[in-house]
């Protein structure tokens, strides 16, 4: 267990509150006139401003919150990394965390910042000194806990949430999978099917030709056999769809050795599983690597691409990169939606770095099991 901070480290904390008073005032009043005057363009440069400030001092009295109660107090924000600078406002705009900032602001800068006095004050004054070593714990722990309060979300709203994001993904899993069926049977009428009708004509007609026109019927019977080969291998591509065989076979990242081995670009798969995930999560994780390697092929005009496969204790990370043009928009396209999609069912993330000029890097994060065991290697240049 971490030891708790000493009174003497504690008012230093007072001490930090106090000082950043009039900047978490001023940092609100600009997001409010911000806020206010952004329709009139003149406000975004204030949010500009006063954004940023809000966020890094609200960060700083996190950090004291959380040394103060000996837990995190994590900031829960809406990730904006590598996004453009007007649509990175936007996002702090939605996010939910900056209007909690927003208001515990006002309170630090009112309650909050009595409750520092006191404790500043009781060092100060001599007589004071021995009241001081017994309340300061107690009054630092009261102005931690409502920091903490307001600015990180509490269990109840973190379960609503986890409900709301099931209830979208289990939607959405519902109507990708009947999709999924409506393609496999659309795959089967339209391929194995007509072939094999074709075939089942060609019999009978080499059939009815076998005494009378052998010549034609041998060229029927050709024909027929060319048929199944191809009836055969829409089959197997269906299967493949579904779940490939090599995936099976190898695991993970010999799948994706033999997926890059098939692709224009040169990909090199890098990375060591030597526990197997479970096959929900290997056959997500391939496909989610199949859909960003095709987009690599069509849109990145990349010479090069890059897999790494890594087991971070129950969490699988996968980064798919290249070197390509870059500008990669994840809102832009329903390849890199599908695969969140395809993920967040797992509870898992997509997270997109892509600066205009490159690199893109993908990073795919679902958390797993182990399954079992496998030694394939799993290191190679396709």
């Amino acid at each position: 267990m971490a030891q708790r901070p000493s009174p003497l480290r504690l008012t230093g904390y007072a001490l930090a509150q106090v000082a950043l008073a009039v900047p978490t005032m001023l940092a609100a009043t600009l997001v409010a006139v911000g806020g206010g005057t952004a329709l009139l363009v003149v406000g975004i440069p204030i949010l500009l401003v006063g954004l940023p400030l809000l966020r890094w001092i609200a960060d700083r009295h996190r950090a004291m919150a959380a040394e103060t109660l000996g837990h995190p107090v994590p900031a829960d924000r809406l990730p904006d990394d590598d996004l453009p600078l007007l649509r990175r406002l936007g996002t702090w705009g939605r996010d939910p965390m900056t209007w909690r900032e927003l208001a515990w602001a006002f309170v630090s800068a009112s309650v909050g910042l009595a409750v520092s006095l006191v404790v500043v004050a009781l060092m100060v004054c001599i007589v004071t000194l021995f009241l001081w070593w017994f309340a300061t714990p107690q009054l630092m722990r009261l102005r931690s806990v409502a920091d903490a309060r307001l600015l990180s979300r509490g269990s109840h709203e973190l379960l609503e949430e986890r409900v709301q994001v099931l209830t979208e993904t289990r939607a959405e899993t519902v109507e990708d999978s009947a999709a999924e069926l409506r393609r496999i049977e659309r795959d089967l009428h339209d391929g194995a099917q007509a072939r094999l009708v074709a075939l089942q004509m060609n019999l009978g007609l080499a059939r009815d030709l076998m005494d009378t026109d052998p010549v034609a019927a041998r060229d029927l019977l050709a024909e027929a056999s060319t048929t199944t080969g191809a009836a055969l291998g829409d089959i197997r591509d269906v299967v493949r769809g579904i779940h490939p065989p090599v995936l099976a076979d190898r695991g993970l990242a010999g799948a994706v050795q033999a997926l890059a081995l098939d692709l224009a670009v040169p990909v090199t798969v890098v990375g060591d599983l030597p526990d197997r995930p479970s096959a929900p999560v290997e056959t997500a994780a391939y496909f989610a690597v199949l859909e960003c390697l095709a987009n690599v092929t069509k849109h990145a005009d990349a010479e090069h691409a890059w897999v790494e496969l890594e087991r971070r204790d129950d969490l699988l990370v996968v980064v798919v990169g290249d070197d390509g043009r870059g500008g990669a928009d994840p809102a832009g396209g329903t390849g890199l939606r599908g695969v969140a999609r395809r993920l967040a069912a797992l509870d898992g993330s997509v997270r997109v770095s892509s600066p205009a000029g490159g690199p893109t890097l993908v990073t795919l994060e679902v958390p797993c099991e182990s399954s079992s065991p496998r030694t394939t290697p799993s290191s190679a240049t396709g």
